[in-house]
């Protein structure tokens, strides 16, 4: 055949260009090459502790330029904020000092009644003068007239056998102005019965009905143990019910004033009610208005906590009393102030709010608070 005779020299040239086809054949199988936009990273260079080598536990890199080798900054004090991204960057936080200043605040809910006992509403900052234990305040912080303050009541009746004969009236009179003051949502009370113990009949709730269930379900006997009942209802739930908001707290107790079975005091009583920031409204059940000695203890501890004394002469009187303390709870001011050479001493401190330039008005308020010890 024609085809077996081909030239040597064809057969060596076909030898030659073999390769350089297959060469480029099959560069279809292999990655593209990086586009000019997106340049090629140099080669990696020796590792340093400017750029550390990868590892199975790489190094995080700096947030910033500054000396990874420098010590590390000190962590900032606790009041300094937390999140900087909202105050700067930490190199800036270094450059400032952080001052801490303890603020002590007391905040005072009071009354006041003109000659005539009529309650007096529209009194301003300027008309009062605040004393701190004998020295006047540094400052006030907030002043307002409050007539609208959520309430924490306890209702603390006495039901040893010395009221026997009209404890249905008073709990009739009690469950009344339960009703017509707590309101749903925003206030609560709570109801204990007394003999020679305090008994819970209900717990802290702004369920009328309940509250009602739980006068009811009072039953008279045995002896009196007035100052436990204060005690108790002060330490055990409304000094435990603190909030960061600001609240009225009030007891309205209704007794004899006779206590013969207390393992506390009448000004342990006091002290403990002082300590929860507790008003104390009394209502006598002797009736006589003579001024009796039971009276002059109930006055005693009314006056002490800034709350008053009611002494009826008549058994329907003990409504009125309930409707006048009801009215009272919304009629007061709430003051916040700063007190002068104040210490964290926890001892006792007085408190004096007068009024300025205005005679005849009667301002009352608790007595004083304990100091925090910290």
């Amino acid at each position: 055949m024609k085809f077996s005779r081909i030239p040597l020299f064809l057969s060596v040239f076909l030898l030659l260009l073999a390769p350089a086809y297959a060469q480029s054949a099959g560069q279809d199988q292999l990655p593209s090459a990086p586009s000019a936009a997106q340049p090629q990273a140099p080669p990696a260079s020796p590792p340093s502790s400017a750029a550390p080598a990868s590892s199975a536990e790489p190094t995080p890199a700096p947030a910033d330029k500054r000396d990874t080798n420098a010590p590390a900054a000190k962590p900032a004090p606790d009041s300094a904020p937390a999140d900087t991204a909202k105050t700067g960057s930490s190199s800036d936080d270094e450059s400032v000092t952080t001052i801490r200043k303890q603020v002590n605040e007391v905040n005072v809910v009071f009354t006041v009644t003109d000659k005539h006992g009529r309650y007096v509403k529209d009194l301003k900052k300027d008309d009062f003068k605040i004393v701190d234990d004998n020295r006047p305040a540094e400052e006030i912080r907030s002043f307002r007239s409050e007539t609208d303050l959520p309430l924490q009541v306890g209702l603390l009746i006495d039901a040893s056998n010395s009221v026997r004969d009209r404890f249905r009236f008073e709990q009739e009179a009690a469950i009344e102005f339960l009703s017509q003051t707590i309101r749903r949502k925003y206030d609560q009370a709570f109801v204990v019965g007394f003999d020679v113990t305090p008994e819970v009949t209900q717990d802290f709730t702004d369920d009328t009905e309940a509250l009602s269930i739980g006068v009811r379900g009072l039953r008279p006997g045995g002896g009196t143990a007035l100052y436990d009942a204060i005690y108790f209802a002060c330490r055990d739930k409304l000094l435990k019910s603190q909030t960061q908001n600001q609240v009225r707290r009030a007891i309205i107790l209704l007794s004899d004033g006779d206590d013969n079975q207390s393992h506390v005091t009448r000004e342990e009583a006091i002290d403990m009610a002082e300590r929860a920031e507790v008003v104390v409204y009394t209502i006598s059940t002797n009736l006589s208005g003579s001024g009796s000695h039971g009276d002059k203890i109930l006055e005693r501890i009314a006056d002490a906590t800034g709350g008053r004394a009611y002494v009826p002469f008549q058994l329907t009187e003990v409504a009125n009393a309930f409707a006048a303390i009801q009215e009272e709870l919304r009629s007061q001011y709430a003051v916040s102030y700063k007190p002068a050479e104040f210490r964290t001493d926890g001892k006792f401190r007085t408190i004096e709010i007068a009024a300025r330039n205005q005679k005849g008005l009667h301002v009352r308020s608790r007595r004083g608070y304990y100091a925090p010890t910290q």
